[in-house]
This record gives structure tokens, sequence and C-alpha cells, in this order.
């Protein structure tokens, strides 16, 4: 097997992704952002959930936001809906998988806060269900996906916004889901302290 040529194939197909991603994404990422900077600034809070990567991709972007991204400043209100295993469990075993994020997003959210919704699929259930009910809290929409959009792009509204990356492979789309969630926080990040 040559592995040179798979290795550099693998870079090929991460670069063309990200550059597929900004020519289709820059526009929406820029809405994004102004979501994004409206709440915290409103003193609101972000929520973020995902299954498997876009699980600990949640994670991290609430760990950017809580503690700092590049630069020094205060921390602000964001939870992973994805790292309690108490409630986890509980709410999966009670009332199903598919409400693990909806039931949260239900006792946790209010009106303006923003859901941050991460799919590579578009169609994961649970993600699905934490949309519907962020809507029903008229909470805005981050939704991070792949491929078609899935499910997910055909419940958004016109107050949310879908950054699908261009691309049908997982691992392509979650290295450019990580990247948008990087350039969301140095976006808040801009506009709250400069640049």
């Amino acid at each position: 097997m040559d592995f040179q040529t798979r290795i550099k194939s693998h870079f090929d197909e991460s670069f063309k992704a990200h550059i597929d991603s900004l020519q289709t994404l820059s526009v929406p990422l820029e809405k994004a952002i102004n979501i994004m900077s409206s709440c915290i600034l409103s003193d609101h809070k972000v929520l973020a959930c995902g299954n498997g990567g876009s699980a600990a991709d949640a994670q991290h972007f609430v760990a950017e936001l809580v503690g700092r991204f590049e630069r020094e400043r205060i921390g602000f209100p964001a939870f992973s809906l994805t790292s309690d295993t108490s409630i986890l469990t509980a709410v999966s075993n009670d009332y199903g998988y598919e409400d693990v994020f909806a039931r949260q997003v239900s006792a946790l959210g209010v009106q303006s806060d923003v859901l941050v919704g991460i799919s590579t699929s578009g169609n994961s259930p649970n993600v699905v269900e934490a949309i519907r009910a962020a809507h029903e809290k008229q909470m805005p929409v981050i939704a991070l996906t792949g491929r078609d959009g899935g499910e997910i792009r055909k419940i958004l509204t016109n107050d949310d916004v879908e950054l699908c990356v261009p691309s049908s492979r997982t691992m392509r789309i979650q290295e450019v889901h990580i990247l948008l969630l990087h350039i969301l926080c140095d976006g808040f990040d801009a506009l709250y302290m400069g640049d």
C-alpha cells in the first residue's frame, strides 16, 4: 500500500472541503456570529448539542465560550447538553434518547437564548427534537450540518442559520465543523473586544 498517496489524498480532500465551505458559508457564518453575539451581549446563553464527535465539538465550543478562545476575557454563559451523564441516562431511560437534548432545552432555555445543534448528517433525531424545542421557546438556532442538511434543514426558520458543509464524508464535515466553531468564537471575540 502506498501510504504517501493515501495521506496526500486526505490532505487534498480536506483542503477541498475547506475551500468549498468558504465559498458557500461565509455569509451564513457572519449571520451566525451576529446571532450568537446578540444573544450573549443581551445576557442570554448558548446551549450546544450533538452526538459522538459532534458531542465533543459541542463541549469544545462551550469550553471556548466559558473559558476563553485566544484572548483573555470574561467567561460567557454556555452549556453543553452532552456532558451530564445523569441527565443523559435518566432522560434516555424515561423518555427515549430522541428527547435527551429537547428535554434540557425545554428546562434550561428561554426566549433569545441560542441553540447550536451539530449533526454531520442533519438527521440526528435528538438534535432535530432539540431544534423543535428551541423553536417552542423562541430561541434562534445555529445548525451545523453536512451532506444535504437532512431533516434539520427542513425544520429551520428564517430566524435560524444553517452552516451545511458541502461534503458527503463524515470526517471532512467534522474537520470543517471545528473550524466553523472556532470562527464563531473569533468573530464573537472581535465584536466583544475589538479587532
